[in-house]
């Protein structure tokens, strides 16, 4: 395999806390119903943009609102970050093998790309990727394959020397809709029965097991 594309929540870095707490804060100040834990790590593969009207199913959103929500969200996920967010066990060392050995590595996220680079930064892992995708970066968001796609059409990749990562069903699923390889991982959001589900190349319970790919 020659290019790696990898989600960022729950594969690269543990920021679940983060998201989970953010998420269930916003909705308390906008007095809505407050998801719980296990609800909101579900959705995190996804961007709030859906995540939170499906765990708001019964209320209706004018824009504004809507909008409003959102930046409200940003603004608590920005508050804990750094306290919260941290790379996986295994997950430096194997980015520095894979560049080692000339792979090239794309990150693409359901989160925001302001919010993406700023945690990449701050990660200090933002110097191992050729480019990042963020939801703002694309017109359907996963499972749709449109991230996966835009960087295979502006770096001329072959997909079939590519090969998508990520621990949610949605990683899984924009992958194999862009027609690239799959590789679930099991140390993130989704169980890996889920994972197992939709029938990934490859499932890993290691970051370093990357590098047998």
């Amino acid at each position: 395999m020659q290019t790696y594309i990898f989600d960022f929540d729950g594969t690269l870095a543990d920021s679940g806390k983060t998201g989970i707490l953010a998420t269930q804060d916003a909705f308390k100040d906008f007095s809505l119903p407050i998801p719980d834990y296990k609800t909101v790590n579900y959705y995190m593969g996804i961007p709030i943009e859906v995540s939170f009207k499906k765990m708001a199913p019964q209320h209706v959103f004018n824009e504004q609102e809507f909008k409003d929500l959102m930046d409200c969200f940003r603004e608590h996920y920005k508050k804990n970050e750094l306290a919260n967010i941290t790379l996986f066990n295994g997950i430096l060392p194997t980015l520095q093998t894979l560049t080692q050995r000339s792979k090239s590595l794309y990150v693409v996220s359901s989160k925001n790309s302001v919010a993406l680079l700023r945690n990449l930064e701050n990660l200090k892992i933002k110097k191992y990727f050729t480019d990042v995708i963020g939801s703002d970066q694309v017109q359907h968001f996963k499972p749709a394959p449109d991230g996966v796609l835009s960087i295979i059409n502006k770096y001329h990749l072959n997909s079939d020397d590519c090969i998508m990562i990520g621990d949610a069903i949605f990683d899984l699923r924009m992958g194999k809709s862009a027609g690239v390889h799959t590789c679930g991982v099991t140390w993130g959001a989704h169980d890996p029965d889920s994972l197992l589900k939709e029938k990934p190349d490859f499932l890993l319970s290691k970051a370093e097991e990357l590098l047998t790919i």
